[in-house]
């Protein structure tokens, strides 16, 4: 379990993290989420130890991160750039990980690199950004960590590769009880593999649930009436959006399913309906309810 208590992390003054608590359970894929500049990527850079906080601690199985080797030899933290020695190849940067990680499977390694059908005798740097990213993630899964920290990891990855990296990272977990956690942008991503989600917006949490609970408290709601709509229906919701489009009203509602209904359906509404949200749009609603502008994704 990873537990992070009171994280606080600043730079030349500069607020970058204020008071960060939340644990992530063993075996679980966490997702990271927040706006350009808010922080996800100094969160994990200290979660993985490259960072040290300013405050507060980062306790991986009830150990300290920081300076401790034995406990980040379990974690393996992939950045947004991957980095390499210049001209090593593959196998030679995997050299380097046998003799730095003691959890090392030469044997993983051989086989991600015929799933992944990468040239490991060919120097890295003359690789694409895409195929570069591949060899991070075998030498990541071949040092076997308990905790995989990814930074934007599908970035560059076409959909047949992203396809292949998402169900290598799920076998893992379900096999080893892996536990990872993943920042990224591409939302539809993160829906399709994480069980719980964290929305960090100017270095603090907003909200930080369980997926299905997410997803069970909020809704798109769609609403038509004979008349005018009941002046006093929208004030019994907690509104994060609505529009009107003729006589129908898009409404984005907090609230559980069936509390939802119970104050709508007494106006006896000729159109009524309650629509699934993706990730991406639950994302857009609630940072527009702190604030941050973005285009409408109603559509």
């Amino acid at each position: 379990m990873i537990e992070i208590k009171s994280i606080r992390k600043a730079f030349e003054g500069t607020k970058i993290i204020h008071d960060t608590s939340f644990t992530v359970q063993k075996g679980s894929i966490y997702g990271l989420l927040g706006s350009n500049g808010a922080g996800k990527t100094t969160l994990l850079k200290t979660i993985s130890g490259v960072l040290k906080p300013d405050n507060g601690e980062i306790l991986v199985d009830s150990q300290p991160v920081y300076e401790n080797i034995p406990t980040k030899e379990k974690l393996f933290f992939i950045p947004d750039q991957p980095f390499f020695f210049s001209h090593y190849t593959l196998n030679q940067m995997a050299r380097f990980y046998q003799n730095t990680y003691t959890r090392w499977n030469e044997e993983q390694y051989k086989s991600l690199i015929k799933e992944f059908r990468i040239d490991s005798h060919k120097k890295l740097h003359k690789f694409s950004k895409g195929v570069q990213r591949q060899a991070a993630f075998i030498l990541a899964l071949a040092t076997e960590p308990e905790v995989l920290i990814l930074d934007e990891p599908m970035d560059g990855l076409d959909p047949v590769v992203r396809k292949k990296v998402k169900s290598v990272l799920i076998s893992e977990v379900a096999n080893r009880e892996m536990t990872i956690i993943i920042s990224s942008h591409n939302l539809r991503e993160v829906e399709d593999i994480c069980d719980h989600v964290g929305i960090l917006h100017q270095g603090e949490f907003i909200l930080e649930k369980e997926l299905d609970d997410l997803k069970s408290g909020i809704h798109k709601v769609q609403l038509a009436f004979k008349g005018e709509i009941p002046e006093n229906l929208f004030s019994q919701l907690e509104l994060l959006h609505s529009e009107a489009r003729g006589s129908v009203s898009l409404c984005i509602v907090r609230g559980e399913e069936h509390q939802v209904r119970s104050i709508i359906q007494p106006y006896q509404p000729v159109i009524f309906d309650m629509l699934p949200l993706t990730l991406e749009e639950i994302f857009v609603y609630e940072m527009e309810d702190v604030g941050y502008a973005i285009q409408n994704i109603m559509d």
